[in-house]
C-alpha cells in the first residue's frame, strides 16, 4: 500500500505540474528500491481500531491513517525514539502528535 500510494502521489504531482516526467520516474525507482527494506504490516481488527481512532482525533486521509496505524502497531505503540517519513503535512502533525519523530525534519517548499 505505501509504494501504491506514494506511486499514486507522484502521478497527481506530475500531472499538476509540480513534478515532472523525469522527476518521477527517479522518485518512483528510488521507491521502489527503498521497498525491499521495509516491513508492510497486514490489516487486522486492532490495525482498523487504531486507525478509526485516528480518524476522530485527525484530519487525515483513510490510507493516511491506515499508513500511520501500522507504524504504531510496526512499533508495539512504542513510538518514541521511532520514526516515519512523509511530506503529507497532516500526516506529519498526526505522526508527531503520536510521538514519532517526523522525517524530514522540515519541508521545503519550492
Amino acid at each position: 500500500m505505501i509504494l501504491m500510494e506514494s506511486i499514486s502521489a507522484f502521478m497527481r504531482q506530475s500531472r499538476e505540474g509540480s513534478l515532472n516526467m523525469e522527476s518521477e520516474r527517479q522518485a518512483t525507482q528510488v521507491l521502489e528500491s527503498l521497498s525491499t527494506s521495509w516491513t508492510e504490516v497486514l490489516t487486522s481488527a486492532a490495525l482498523q481500531a487504531t486507525a478509526e481512532r485516528l480518524l476522530a482525533v485527525d484530519v487525515l486521509r483513510v490510507a493516511d491513517a491506515f499508513q500511520l496505524s501500522a507504524a504504531i502497531q510496526w512499533c508495539q505503540r512504542h513510538t518514541i525514539n521511532k520514526e516515519i517519513v512523509s511530506f503529507d503535512t497532516r500526516l506529519r502533525e498526526a505522526g508527531h502528535k503520536e510521538g514519532f519523530n517526523v522525517l524530514p525534519a522540515r519541508l521545503l517548499r519550492a
